[in-house]
């Protein structure tokens, strides 16, 4: 008989890649055309003028300029652009 109990496998031992989602550019800093602004899931920040939305909910800059962040209402966020 064995005198041992057999090791069964373990539920742990998995984990996801980091993501690095964030503000990568703050209010204020200078962009350049292309610059990623803010890295989200889903539609925490909307963009606004001199900013584009990718298919992964980026927030990139299409001007040169500098960052500023306003709100568009009370729940809403605003990423715009504005030009020097």
């Amino acid at each position: 008989m064995a005198h041992k109990k057999s090791g069964g496998s373990t539920s742990n031992g998995r984990d996801s890649n980091p993501k690095m989602r964030g503000i990568k550019k703050y209010g204020g800093e200078v962009v350049k055309i292309g610059n990623i602004i803010v890295r989200q899931k889903g539609t925490k920040f909307y963009a606004g003028n001199g900013v584009k939305m990718g298919r992964d909910f980026t927030l990139y800059a299409m001007t040169e300029g500098k960052v500023q962040f306003s709100h568009y209402d009370k729940t809403k966020k605003l990423v715009s652009v504005v030009s020097a």
